[in-house]
Parts: structure tokens; sequence; C-alpha cells
């Protein structure tokens, strides 16, 4: 037992510098403590001034007002057939049309009829356009595809589109025909569209063809520099073949009149905006000219490795060497 109390004072016990060491760590822990209620009692906060958040407020408030004015539910569900991708007018949001509303068959009506509704000029001969090359409007909501006819307009003007539905059958009786006699049905000629002539409007009133479809296949056929073959339209990027099945027997070209790259002088840039040579095609055409001399014939691209039967048919048309 001895040597156990020996030792036990210096288990139980703390030198000079561990006694102050603990102390300046208790009085640290309790400063620290006590600084948030001392820094409560010094601190005085500045009065704010709400003032200008209320009138951010007021002002958002009266913007929503104004942007609400005259819309109802029913014409909230429209926007969702509305078609954005229209191209519209600079500050045509800003524009409120100042045009006299009447009822109207948008079949029948003219130019100046849809002037006077308020429509544009320029979108009032696109409508006139697109009915003279056999387009037509089978319900009201069909006015949302006019090309430039802004959803605003579109809203303020379906209230007063009365479409007229025409008789399948025609029937005419005079004295000398019978009570009774069975008229056939008369036979609908429909209008053929030139592919390489057709705008947007002409194209939007063939089935299955909406805005965005038309507009691809004008630019497609920009790039190419014209169809040579009614098959192209086709090729038109995320254009169903069913679609172009059902299409094909109203499209024609009267008259093949394609924009041509000149092998012998175009740069890589100008042969690879070709939908149809791309710049693999393009940089292997230039190079080959540059070790070998001019292309005497078209066929003779025939010689570089990468291009195929399939490409040569394909492009031929749109190459020239003079």
């Amino acid at each position: 037992m001895a040597p156990h109390k020996k030792y036990q004072p210096a288990y139980l016990s703390f030198t000079r510098k561990e006694r102050w060491g603990i102390l300046s760590l208790v009085l640290i822990i309790l400063g620290l403590t006590c600084l948030p209620f001392i820094y409560a009692v010094f601190y005085v906060p500045k009065p704010v001034d709400h003032k200008a958040f209320e009138n951010e407020i007021a002002e958002l408030k009266i913007k929503e007002e104004y942007n609400n004015k005259g819309f109802t539910k029913k014409n909230d569900a429209y926007y969702d057939r509305v078609d954005y991708n229209r191209p519209v007018e600079k500050n045509d949001y800003n524009k409120i049309s100042r045009g006299e509303l009447f009822y109207f068959d948008p079949n029948t009506l003219s130019a100046s009829g849809w002037i006077k509704l308020g429509v544009r000029e320029k979108t009032a001969s696109t409508i006139q356009n697109y009915i003279s090359k056999g387009g037509r409007f089978n319900k009201p909501e069909d006015i949302s595809k006019i090309w430039g006819l802004h959803q605003d307009e579109i809203i303020r003007l379906l209230p007063y589109v009365r479409i007229e539905t025409k008789s399948e059958t025609a029937f005419s009786y005079s004295n000398t025909q019978k009570a009774g006699k069975i008229y056939e049905k008369p036979n609908y000629t429909l209008t053929a569209i030139d592919v390489n002539n057709a705008d947007t409007m002409a194209f939007i009133s063939l089935p299955g063809i909406g805005s965005k479809l038309a507009a691809r296949i004008v630019a497609f056929r920009e790039k190419l520099g014209g169809f040579y073959k009614v098959e192209q339209v086709a090729e038109t990027f995320a254009l169903p073949d069913s679609t172009f099945q059902k299409i094909k027997s109203r499209l024609i070209i009267s008259h093949v009149d394609i924009k041509k790259l000149n092998i012998n002088i175009a740069t890589i840039d100008e042969l690879k905006a070709h939908p149809y040579l791309r710049y693999n095609i393009a940089n292997a055409i230039v190079q080959y000219r540059t070790q070998h001399g001019n292309f005497s014939s078209i066929s003779d691209i025939k010689k570089i490795m990468m291009i195929t039967e399939e490409i040569f048919n394909k492009a031929a048309p749109y190459l020239s060497v003079k």
C-alpha cells in the first residue's frame, strides 16, 4: 500500500502552468458565451425604411392587373393551341389593333376585309395567297395557322369567325325532272403544288403539314438549291414517310432550275454547306483539286475514294465544272 500512496498525488494534481491554462480556457469560453449579450447592449440597430419595398410591391400589382386585363380562363386554354414559332414583327407585342370587329368567313373574306379587321396588309396578302392555292379554313381555330398573325389577334378575332359549310351534294330541279331523282356528288380537283415555287402557306394546306414542317421543307429546298425530283421532299428532317405518301400525289415540279456549285472554284465552306456534301466530302474535293488540278468533268470526283455511287448520283445535279 505504501507505493500506491506515494504516486497518488501525481495523478490527481496539476502543475502551475496547467492550472493557468485551464483557467484561461474557462475564461475564454465564458467570454464567447457572453459576447452576444454584450453586443446586444451596445449595438443600436438602424431603423429600416419599408416604404421603398412597399412601392415596388405596388408597382408589381399594377403590372399584373394590366397583363391580366381582358383575358378569361377560356382564353388561357386557347393559348395551348397557338403556334408560338411563327415569326413576329418587331414591337408586335406592344401594338394595339384598331380594326373594326365584325362576323366574317375567313374562306371568303377579301384582303381589304382583313385589313378592316385590323390585320396587317402583309398578313392579309399571305392569307389571300393561301386561299388562291386551294387552302381552306375548316374550323375557326384554323386561323391560328396563319403565318404572321399574332396570338393576341387570334384571340381577338376568334369569336367572330363564322365558317359556312358547303353542301356536299348539289340538287337542281326543273319542271321536266322527276321527283326523287338521285344526283351524283360532283368531283373536286385538288390543286397541285410546285415544290420549287410553293411558300410555307401552300405547304400548310397539305394534310399533315403544319407550320414547322412547312418551314423545314422550304429551308431544305433553299440549302439544296432546289429540288430536281419530288421524292427529295421526303428527305426533309422529321417529315414522316406516312405523311409524305399522303401528299406525294399533290406535289409536282413544273420546271427544274437548281443552283449549282462550281467544284473547280468553290471553297470548303461553300461545298460543306450543301446537305449532300458535308465537310468530309467537301474537304476531299478541294484536296484532290489542289493535288491534281481542276476537274474536267463532274464524273472525275468519282476518283475520290469516299465518294460512293449513291453520293455521286444525289450530288451530281448540283455540281458543275464551269
